[in-house]
């Protein structure tokens, strides 16, 4: 018996019981389902992290006041405060002074937010932050009308502001922002600048913020202390030696704090590096717990099918007998099932990818962008089918087993 008659004999035996072959999809639906969802909202979350590191640049990293490791438990933390001090900007100028590697520095500030106003319209909780002009530059800000802040209204702690898209859009919908007033703690500035929309993550706006200068946010906020202490932005001069520009900066920063030799920085450095590996620290296990879940699914599918092909054995044998007295080999019969549960379950993996693209959409539209590697689609029709194929085994053996004339006796 060849590939097509087989493939026939499958298709008629499915199509003849619709429900329960219906039923039995269900459970292949849900694994693969579940399975490419939460793989596709864990490659969506791994892609954003990695473009966000790119976005800010492979050669840039940050000077802070804590280190990653400062945060590990309550003790750390505590041990922390007390030992690392706030960041100054005589520390930034004197890496600014006898660095080699960099090529440039800037300060930010910020850990604030207000309700800000313009005319009767109010914007509630707004991020507000400080930057020095070269951040524009650093953190590669992409400017969709107006500017950045200039060094001279940085000096003069000038009232000009550089907004999010949210606030263009809440205050100015119709346009023309730049040049108006927004009011912040009942004082006005004007904004210069606005820049382009970055959407939400996790349904956080990325859009709602008010960037001043850094001067004018001190001077506005009770100084550059405590949480509105400054952190210096960073970037390597040649890329090929950023971690050698990483540690000029780091012992340029152990020479200015006096730090003794072989005691710890009381300083942090976040570098790209450090960024992903702080994600696959915490979120590594995590995502393995979490596919985990998904595919007992599969499992629960595999038995399924398993359990639906030993009844279809059981209420055919007749069938089984008859084609056996006429001529059918063993290794037919037991192809003949083998194609049953395969089919039953490759249908049921590209259903579940199918539904897993659509609700990967909705998530994207709403949440965040989620991403199915091609990859991985194609891992789900194999696995689809090898469940089908390991899950058919028993009963399709079990059929070719038979014997032909207990098997015509049957009722």
């Amino acid at each position: 018996m060849n590939f097509t008659e087989t493939l026939k004999l499958a298709l008629d035996a499915i199509l003849a019981h619709k429900l329960r072959s219906f039923l039995t999809l269900l459970g292949m639906i849900i694994g693969v389902t579940a399975f490419m969802v939460v793989l596709s909202i864990l490659q969506g979350f791994n892609s954003y992290v990695d473009e966000k590191i790119a976005g800010i640049g492979s050669n840039s990293f940050t000077v802070m006041r804590f280190s990653m490791d400062d945060f590990k438990d309550t003790d750390t933390i505590n041990e922390a405060q007390r030992r690392n001090k706030e960041l100054t900007f005589d520390e930034m100028d004197f890496i600014r002074d006898h660095a080699q590697l960099i090529g440039a520095i800037g300060a930010k500030a910020g850990n604030t937010s207000r309700d800000i106003k313009h005319g009767s319209e109010t914007l509630t909780n707004v991020s507000i932050t400080g930057a020095e002009p070269i951040i524009a530059e650093i953190d590669k800000l992409d400017i969709a009308e107006g500017r950045f802040f200039s060094g001279a209204e940085n000096d003069n702690a000038a009232r000009v502001i550089y907004i999010g898209m949210d606030v263009a859009n809440k205050f100015f919908p119709r346009g023309g922002a730049i040049g108006q007033e927004i009011s912040i703690s009942g004082i006005p500035y004007r904004v210069i600048g606005t820049q382009v929309a970055k959407g939400t993550v996790f349904g956080r706006p990325m859009d709602n913020f008010v960037m001043m200068p850094i001067k004018t946010f001190g001077a506005a906020f009770g100084g550059l202390t405590n949480s509105r202490a400054p952190s210096f932005s960073v970037t390597a001069k040649y890329p090929d030696r950023f971690d050698d520009a990483v540690e000029e900066v780091r012992t340029l920063m152990r020479i200015k704090r006096k730090i003794p030799f072989g005691e710890k920085d009381n300083f942090g450095i976040m570098t790209p590096d450090a960024i992903s590996g702080l994600r696959d620290r915490i979120f590594g296990s995590i995502f393995i717990v979490v596919l985990a879940v998904p595919a007992i699914a599969l499992i629960v599918g595999a038995i399924v099918v398993m359990n639906i092909m030993l009844v279809s054995v059981t209420e055919r044998t007749k069938e089984i007998g008859i084609r056996m007295s006429l001529g059918a080999r063993k290794s037919d019969v037991l192809r003949q099932f083998l194609f049953e549960s395969t089919l039953l379950a490759l249908t049921g993996g590209v259903i579940g990818l199918i539904i897993a693209k659509i609700l990967g959409l909705v998530i994207s539209a709403f949440v965040f962008q989620t991403v199915i590697p091609l990859w991985a689609a194609g891992l789900a029709i194999v696995v689809a089918g090898g469940v089908g194929v390991v899950a058919g085994i028993y009963p399709a053996w079990k059929a070719a087993m038979l014997d032909p004339i207990e098997a015509l006796r049957a009722d």
